[in-house]
């Protein structure tokens, strides 16, 4: 199930920012060429990671899941001068491919890319995040959010994708990964270490604010 028609999706693409040329290049590129490619953010979701960025004033970033690193470069659009992203993938067949996107921009210096399982990553990285985005296998979300919470600053960000998973979670579904997210949401709405909202953003975005 689509959360948005199609029409009232291209409304909201001609309404906010254009989309960046190389991020176009690389949304054409991912389309193409790699499999699974509705796994890429996309235009609209790509506007709101770099929205929320720019208002954070990120000097770290970390991101679980790069995949060709269109959100990688959304959300390193935010960066202080001196910041730095982390992005972890474990797919190392689309290491070439997404090292030669990120030397066509002007954060490539800004970011750290990461081939490996993240659960041995994250534990590694002596960092302080303003924003971690998670965005990778859907089983680990709470395994993800329980590792970087310490590392995440006071009123950092945590966001987390496809936590609506096509509708499914209000639909009755019960097959294994929509369980995963469902108890992963349930979890996030009862913490009060932090301030949530999920929003109805392609595939659901939940914005988490750690108090």
């Amino acid at each position: 199930m689509e959360l948005l028609t199609e029409g009232l999706q291209t409304y909201l693409e001609q309404t906010c920012e254009p989309e960046p040329e190389l991020l176009r290049y690389i949304n054409r590129e991912t389309h193409l060429k790699v499999p699974m490619p509705r796994m890429l953010s996309g235009h609209y979701q790509g506007r709101v990671l770099t929205f929320l960025s720019k208002l954070a004033n990120p000097r770290r970033i970390l991101e679980i899941g790069t995949f060709t690193g269109y959100a990688t470069l959304c959300l390193a659009e935010g960066l202080l001068e001196d910041g730095i992203i982390h992005t972890i993938d474990v797919n190392a067949e689309l290491e070439d491919r997404v090292r030669e996107f990120f030397e066509k921009s002007e954060f490539n210096k800004k970011i750290n890319y990461h081939i490996g399982n993240a659960v041995e990553v994250i534990p590694s990285l002596d960092e302080e995040f303003d924003i971690v985005f998670i965005d990778a296998d859907k089983k680990n979300n709470q395994t993800y959010y329980d590792l970087v919470f310490d590392k995440v600053k006071k009123n950092g960000l945590i966001i987390v994708d496809n936590v609506l998973w096509s509708g499914k979670i209000t639909l009755g579904a019960h097959d294994k990964d929509t369980e995963n997210i469902r108890r992963f949401n349930e979890n996030v709405s009862k913490d009060q270490r932090v301030e949530k909202l999920i929003l109805p953003v392609r595939d659901g975005l939940f914005i988490i604010r750690k108090l």
